[in-house]
């Protein structure tokens, strides 16, 4: 692992990992990070990102999913075990199912290979602010930061699910998407609509995304995934949450 920024005391203050083999990727990555003031170390393989992690404990990891050693997907599945930190998937164009893989795993976002450094680093902006604690990703009231639906609880502000009394864990992105649907029952949004809303913009991107993104909810929220009750499907529409 090699730390290679110091954190600018006007800037973010918060860590990222970057992992991947190409090293002009990893230089203008970090280049392009530490100018705005965040803290980065990069690995180049996938046994240099596995000892990395725990070492230096970072916010958010960029991850090349075409690693030597050990391939980005086990990378990712090892981080998973550890925790929720946020990840955004760096892939090649026709990786697709590489990708869709990695989004069901839990990935918050995807950045296709080439692309724009100030794009990534927007990217990253957006996905650390929805992890940060308090953080609402829909428009509510004050008065409505907790939604009850049942037996599940949506809180706005701690950003956490409860169902039954107990909590369930969901990644920021599965929480931002459960939070927007269920702040608007009974309210059908298409595919590409939620991926503006709930990805903060709309990005060059698969609309499957939001599908891979259902599923993964419908599993932690569902009582029957295959029958769901709240998350449904408006067949060609998108989603909506039934109350």
């Amino acid at each position: 692992m090699a730390a290679v920024s110091t954190i600018d005391p006007m800037g973010d203050s918060h860590r990222v990992l970057v992992v991947d083999d190409e090293p002009i990727v990893v230089d203008v990555l970090t280049r392009y990070l530490s100018r705005e003031g965040f803290e980065v170390a990069s690995a180049r393989d996938g046994e240099e990102a596995v000892a990395a992690f725990p070492a230096f404990r970072p916010d958010l990891v960029l991850l090349d999913l075409m690693l030597p050693r050990i391939d980005g997907l086990e990378v990712f599945r090892r981080i998973r075990e550890d925790g929720a930190v946020p990840v955004i998937m760096l892939t090649a164009r026709g990786e697709e199912t590489d990708r869709v893989v990695g989004l069901e795993l839990g990935a918050d976002d995807y950045v296709t290979k080439p692309f724009s450094p100030r794009e990534v680093v927007a990217r990253v902006r957006a996905v650390l602010r929805r992890a940060e604690p308090g953080h609402n990703g829909s428009e509510m009231d004050s008065e409505s930061e907790t939604l009850s639906y049942g037996d599940l609880e949506i809180d706005g502000r701690g950003r956490e699910l409860r169902r039954a009394g107990h909590q369930v864990r969901l990644t920021p992105k599965e929480f931002d998407l459960l939070h927007f649907l269920a702040s608007h029952p009974g309210e059908a949004f298409p595919r590409m609509d939620l991926l503006e809303e709930v990805w903060d913009f709309a990005f060059d991107g698969d609309p499957a995304t939001v599908t891979v993104h259902v599923r993964r909810l419908r599993e932690k929220v569902e009582r029957d995934p295959s029958t769901p009750r709240h998350l449904v499907t408006v067949w060609g529409v998108g989603y909506r949450f039934d109350p």
